[in-house]
């Protein structure tokens, strides 16, 4: 009995001393691959890697961008809708980093705002004479003397090739975001029509870049949505409930705001674009004031196109709202259905906004669009504006970038 519990004690004694010297190999193993990253190791390289896409820091708040069809993706006054999934604190860092980002590295892709893709032929700079009159609201566009109207000395000249299909681009809510802006300007061909929001600080030297930089330009009206007073569209919006002298004069202080643009686009509208009664007479204005109307296409019930008929108001709807979904891939997908829509009908136009995921996608697609068979036109050609103000002077594009 003894020499049996002799035996046993000795094969416990064995597995302990095995797994002490089992411990004690990893352990010393360990040691040395820590001590070999602690001396040749990178400190930045072991934290969180986070890889987001932004513009150039600048002062003030995040923009206003226009919201998303049927609101469903709005964007409040504190929110950058351009980063998806990223929420930033008040010192402008990812919520939750603290005072500085410590521990983590970040590759910060740059969308450069200081190069144009080319130096294109200024337009004439805003406003032309004879097609403005002075009023207490402002300069606004009026048709000259020989006819000829606003939307036709302002849109982009453009000589369509036969047969070859016409796709159209709007950038919208422009003016409130310094980068977003210059990037939409200097990034995007002049081809592309940038349409600006009328409280936007410095709107007429907007414009004046713009348009020194080849783009026609649009002015937004903002109409009334479905949940308004919630959704904030400013002081001058045209409402259902607004009598129409009201809304005229909403109208005329709206469009007094600047000049150089060749017709008016909607921001937000659901619910104004179902009363009929009360865009008459807001379209007859535009009508007698030599504008064009151009639609987003987000409402789903409007009454728009029937005034306008009524009106005898050029009137034109885009196809697509093709950054619904603000992300790289969706936009490709809408940018190919815009593609198929133009194979199909001969013209397509597209909107989307200041977002910097638009911008880039837009920037990119452009590049290749003719050697896929498209013409890039401004949204004026779609639209059947036939220009008929005097050739751009050739200037260079610097000399028109002054305020």
């Amino acid at each position: 009995m003894r020499a049996s519990r002799n035996a046993e004690t000795s094969a416990l004694r064995t597995g302990l001393s095995q797994l002490a010297l089992s411990l004690a190999a990893f352990g010393t193993l360990g040691a040395i691959a820590a001590g070999a990253a602690f001396v040749f190791g990178d400190d930045e390289a072991g934290g969180p890697k986070v890889e987001i896409a932004l513009f150039s820091a600048q002062a003030g708040p995040p923009p206003l961008l226009k919201a998303r069809l049927e609101n469903s993706l709005a964007a409040d006054a504190g929110v950058e809708p351009s980063l998806p999934g990223v929420e930033y604190d008040e010192n402008g860092l990812p919520e939750g980093s603290g005072d500085e980002p410590v521990n983590a590295s970040f590759t910060v892709t740059e969308v450069s705002t200081g190069s144009a893709v080319n130096v294109p032929t200024p337009l004439p700079k805003a406003p032309i004479l004879g097609y403005y009159e002075r009023t207490p609201a402002g300069d606004v566009p009026k048709i000259a003397a020989n006819g000829s109207t606003p939307a036709q000395a302002y849109a982009r000249p453009f000589a369509a090739a036969a047969g070859v299909p016409k796709i159209s681009l709007i950038v919208g809510g422009l003016g409130l975001n310094q980068n977003h802006t210059l990037a939409a300007i200097n990034e995007l061909p002049p081809e592309v029509t940038l349409s600006f929001v009328p409280y936007a600080k410095d709107l007429q030297t907007w414009i004046n870049r713009a348009r020194a930089a080849g783009h026609e330009v649009l002015l937004e009206l903002p109409m009334e949505a479905y949940d308004s007073p919630n959704v904030d569209t400013g002081p001058q919006t045209l409402s259902t409930t607004a009598s129409a002298d009201e809304n005229v004069r909403r109208l005329n202080l709206l469009l007094g705001k600047a000049s150089g643009y060749f017709g008016v686009t909607n921001y937000q509208g659901a619910k104004f674009a179902t009363d009929a009664r009360a865009a008459g007479p807001v379209f007859s204005a535009l009508k007698a004031r030599g504008l064009v109307f151009m639609h987003d296409g987000a409402a789903t019930r409007s009454a728009l196109p029937q005034a306008a008929a009524t009106a005898k108001l050029t009137f034109q709807v885009a196809d697509r709202i093709v950054d619904a979904e603000p992300s790289a891939d969706s936009i490709d997908r809408e940018l190919l259905q815009l593609e198929a829509l133009a194979i199909q009908n001969g013209e397509a136009v597209g909107v989307g906004y200041a977002y910097p995921v638009t911008i880039e996608q837009f920037r990119m697609w452009t590049a290749g669009l003719k050697a896929k068979g498209y013409q890039l036109a401004p949204a004026s050609a779609v639209a059947g504006v036939t220009t008929t103000a005097p050739a751009p002077a050739a200037a260079s594009a610097a000399k028109h970038l002054a305020p």
